[in-house]
Formats: C-alpha cells, sequence, structure tokens
C-alpha cells in the first residue's frame, strides 16, 4: 500500500511542466541519480562500509572551527551519515522492519561516537531533532532526493535516551500534519519520526498517538499504520502501569466509537484489530486507581447505551457500566443525577443489573442494592424484581432482629411485674450490700480499735440513705 501511495505522489509534480517530453525526462532521471547516491545494494552493506576513524576527524574538525556552536556539530553528523549510508530507500514507515531499524544495523563504535556526541549537545538537541524531521520533508519534495536513513539513525538515537523530545511540539506538528494531509508519504514520516520515542517510553507513545495519530485516525491513507503502530506499542510494552495517567474520558470514547460504532471511518479488518487493543486501551483508561476515576466514565457511558445501539457495543456499555458501579461508589450519585435525562439507558441498565443480579459481589449488591430502589422506581416495573431479588438473597437478618426485640421486651416486662419493676430490681441488692459490709466488720472484729470504729459508723448509716433516696427519686421518674 505505501508504494503505491507514493507512486501516485509523485505524478502532481508534474503537471507543472509544460512539455510532456521534460516531464519524462524527469521521470528518467531518478534510476540515474539512485545509481551515483545508492552506491551498496542494502543499508546492512552501507553500515560494514563505513569509516568511523573518518567520521570522527570530521567531528574533530566541526568542533575545532566551531568550539561554541555545538548546534554545527550534530548537523554535521547527520549530514555525514545520511550521505555514507547510500543504499535504497524503503516505504517510509518502515514497518517490514524491527522497531529500532535502522539504530540497530549501527556497530558498538559507531553507536559510541553517536552517543558521545549527542551527550554533549543536550541544549541543542531539540533544534537538532527537529531539523531532521524537517530535513527529511524537504527531501521528499525533491524528485532525485537522498535517502533518508542517516536523520533516521539521528532521531533514533535521540529518542532512545531522551524520548520526551518528540512531544515537546506536538500541537505544532499536528498543525504540519493537516497541512501536508493530501501527502501520504509525509504525513507517515512525520508520524514515523514522532512514534519513535514510544518504543523506549510507553507514556511518551501514547501522547504521540493520542495527540497526532488519533486525530487522523479516519484518514484512509493513514489509519492503517496508526493502528499497526499502536499495536506494536501495545505488544512491546507488556506493563501497562507505565502508561497510566496519560488517557481520559475525552481520549478513550473517541476509541470506542471507533471499535464498535458500524460503518465509520475505518475499514472491517482495522475495526476489527482496534476491537483487539479495546481491552487494554481499556485499562490505560481507567489508570491506577479506578475506585476513584471510574464515575467520571460513567456519564458518557449511559449517554450511549440507546435502545437501538449495536448489540456488540451495547454489551460493552452494560459491562463497563456495571464495573463502575461495583469498583467506584460515587457512580452511584452520578447516576441518580442523569437517570431522568436517560431514562431509556437507565431502563436497560437496571434490566441489565436484573439479569446479572447472582454475578455481583455481594458487597455490592448489599451497599447499592437499596440506593437503586428510587431509580428503579422511577424508570421502569423492574424496580419491584430489583428489590424481590434483593429481598431474597442473603440471611434474613431483619427477622432475627425483630425476634431479638420481642425476647428482649417480654423479658422486662416478666421481670417488671415479678419485682415490681425493671429499675428497682437493678438497685435493691445495693443497700443490703452496703449495710452487711459495713456492719459485719464490728461483728467479727470487736477488738478493733476506735478508729477503724469510726471509719464505718459514716459509712453505717449514710450510705443507706443516699441509696434510698436515690431509689425513689429514680421510681418517681419511671412512673412520670
Amino acid at each position: 500500500m505505501g508504494k503505491k501511495q507514493n507512486k501516485e505522489q509523485v505524478p502532481p509534480a508534474e503537471p507543472s511542466n509544460k512539455k510532456p517530453s521534460a516531464g519524462k525526462q524527469k521521470a528518467k532521471l531518478p534510476p540515474a541519480s539512485t545509481q551515483t547516491h545508492n552506491t551498496h545494494k542494502n543499508l546492512e552493506d552501507a553500515f560494514k562500509a563505513m569509516d568511523v576513524g573518518e567520521l570522527k576527524q570530521q567531528l574533530d574538525r566541526s568542533q575545532t572551527l566551531f568550539p561554541d556552536n555545538p548546534s554545527v556539530w550534530v548537523k554535521d553528523l547527520a549530514g555525514y551519515l545520511n550521505h555514507a549510508l547510500a543504499a535504497p530507500e524503503t516505504e517510509p514507515t518502515l514497518s517490514s522492519y524491527t522497531h529500532d531499524y535502522p539504530y540497530c544495523l549501527a556497530g558498538k563504535e559507531l553507536r559510541g561516537v553517536v552517543k558521545a556526541l549527542i551527550g554533549r549537545c543536550n541544549e541543542s538537541l531539540q533544534d537538532f531533532y527537529d531539523h531532521c524531521v524537517y530535513t527529511m520533508l524537504r527531501e521528499l519534495d525533491k524528485q532525485t532526493g537522498e535517502p533518508l536513513h542517516g536523520y533516521r539513525v539521528c532521531i533514533q538515537a535521540i529518542l532512545q535516551d531522551k524520548p520526551r523530545m518528540a512531544t515537546q511540539n506536538l500541537p505544532d506538528y499536528l498543525e504540519l500534519l493537516r497541512s501536508v494531509q493530501n501527502r501520504p508519504v509525509k504525513c507517515l514520516t512525520i508520524m514515523w519520526s514522532l512514534g519513535q520515542a514510544g518504543y523506549y517510553d510507553l507514556s511518551q507513545g501514547l501522547r504521540v498517538w493520542l495527540g497526532i495519530m488519533l486525530p487522523v485516525l479516519g484518514v484512509k491513507a493513514l489509519s492503517s499504520y496508526a493502528i499497526a503502530y499502536l499495536e506494536r506499542l501495545l505488544l512491546l510494552h507488556v506493563n501497562l502501569t507505565k502508561g497510566f495517567g496519560v488517557m481520559g474520558p475525552k481520549d478513550f470514547f473517541p476509541l470506542l466509537d471507533f471499535a464498535y460504532m458500524p460503518k465509520n471511518a475505518l475499514s472491517p479488518s482495522l475495526q476489527e484489530q482496534l476491537c483487539r487493543l479495546y481491552p487494554r486501551l481499556k485499562v490505560l483508561a481507567f489508570g491506577a486507581k479506578p475506585e476513584m476515576t471510574l464515575h467520571t466514565y460513567l456519564p458518557s457511558f449511559l449517554s450511549r447505551a440507546t435502545p437501538h445501539c449495536p448489540e456488540d457495543m451495547k454489551r460493552e456499555l452494560l459491562s463497563s457500566m456495571t464495573e463502575c458501579l461495583s469498583v467506584d461508589h460515587q457512580s452511584l450519585g452520578v447516576w441518580r443525577q442523569l437517570y431522568t435525562k436517560h431514562l431509556p439507558q437507565s431502563s436497560l441498565l437496571l434490566n441489565h443489573l436484573l439479569k446479572s443480579w447472582n454475578t455481583l459481589p455481594p458487597k455490592v449488591q448489599y451497599n447499592h442494592g437499596f440506593c437503586l430502589c428510587p431509580i428503579s422506581m422511577m424508570c421502569t416495573g423492574s424496580g419491584l424484581c430489583l428489590q424481590l431479588k434483593m429481598s431474597g438473597r442473603g440471611f434474613p437478618w431483619s427477622r432475627l432482629f425483630m425476634a431479638l426485640l420481642v425476647f428482649a421486651a417480654g423479658f422486662i416486662t416478666h421481670d417488671i411485674r415479678s419485682r415490681g419493676s425493671f429499675t428497682g430490681n437493678t438497685h435493691t441488692h445495693h443497700p443490703h450490700t452496703h449495710h452487711t459490709h459495713t456492719h459485719t466488720p464490728p461483728t467479727h472484729h470487736p477488738h478493733t480499735t476506735h478508729t477503724p470504729h469510726t471509719t464505718h459508723t459514716p459509712h453505717t448509716t449514710h450510705t443507706p440513705h443516699t441509696t434510698h433516696s436515690s431509689y425513689a427519686t429514680v421510681n418517681q421518674s419511671d412512673c412520670v
């Protein structure tokens, strides 16, 4: 597909030539020029033939002539590599190669030279990265343009250590991408250059995809590479936790629509491919703490769950809303605020909860069951069924509590009838206890001294009197 698009993009420059013969002559020039530039059969041979010692001398000369201008050093590096790596150009996305091609072909010595120079030019790296991308685009405008392998190597060398360089100017690159949208080769070159960051940092790759590739996902010439890049990105990074916090509801729901809505801008095969990636995208969107974020997704899920939406999409929406209600307790409050505006959708959700009630966790049934009653009664008659489900499962705690209450009431009534009052029964024993205790020491210890006797005497006379007065007060209050 990429090669066909390349051929389709060359002819628009030819109508500017008035003479047909001139157009034919220019059509014959590229093979001649490729013979002069492409001195190697393939890129592997070009890397093997490169003289790294000569490259070092060139860089030393550049640093001597321009000691205070690191941007000149790195531009000389890119120019030398691009001239030395003269090999046939491939399609712009390099999809048939590994993700680190062509930088993976560089030997250890060459990599050391490139990384050492890049490490000395930190302040100029952003300009150098932009220089490589824009130079590649200018070369694509030339019918006799040079191969771009050297600039690709520099881009990969930069982003391998500093992947954030690709996301510093995403709005500018999106504007550039839209300005050349009728030139697929240029668009794919931009997408490839920015997408290299994702192979070394998942979060940066997601930012590139959401900021550059998602906006052009409906363009036929670009959709295939956009989804292929996303698939490679998610397969390369098995641990999705490093991508949490990048995708939000505004990014997630367009993907849901592309994956499940029929007759959209994607072909059926691309839509099926995106559906396979959707579960992992959903994990990335919900993030590290779904119990704190899922309520922000519920409104958009609910608004899409119309009775006439496709069955596959309806199942996904109902399943996602059930997950929101099960995981994030704030989701129920959000639903209660929205159900009057979305009565048909709420009815679908209630029926789904009714059918899947037995599969819900018991904690969810207990916490949300009684709160769902007002919503269910406002929507349909399924509220009564839902209440029956709620009352029909689990241990009958209400009946047990009622039985205990009746037993306690009977016991108190029997106690009052047998002793006069419940309060009197609880206080009757205290006066006798104190009285016996206070008179016991003089009885069993007749030889005690005067001090203990005087100590017990006030207790003997005062304590019973005080107790009986309080007992009378309690009785009066009970009667009143």
